[in-house]
């Protein structure tokens, strides 16, 4: 997904349903966010960073997200209704829509 594509699903009700939001104080956001959507406000920040300005962590972060994707795409996806799945819906917060494909 483009950075703006995130931002703009970042925003939505279906973005903020999925996910699992006990994470540690080090990766998991406060309040109740998802580590999904927090992780996907970081993606936006890390895409919005010229290439010359990241650092190590910026890396380290990238590298989770692309195990995260890697892992659930292996899982399979629901064999009806992807569209709307809590699947989808939690890849895309990761900035993978897996219907681009």
């Amino acid at each position: 997904m483009t950075p703006g594509e995130l931002e703009k699903w970042l925003d939505t009700e279906e973005s903020r349903s999925v996910g699992w939001s006990g994470g540690s104080k080090k990766e998991g956001p406060e309040g109740g966010e998802s580590v999904g959507h927090h992780q996907g406000r970081r993606i936006v920040e890390i895409k919005h960073t010229r290439k010359a300005d990241l650092t190590d962590d910026d890396y380290a972060d990238m590298r989770k997200v692309v195990a995260y994707v890697k892992r659930h795409l292996a899982q399979g996806g629901p064999k009806e209704d992807a569209k709307t799945s809590r699947w989808r819906y939690s890849l895309m917060n990761w900035g993978h829509d897996p219907l681009k494909d």
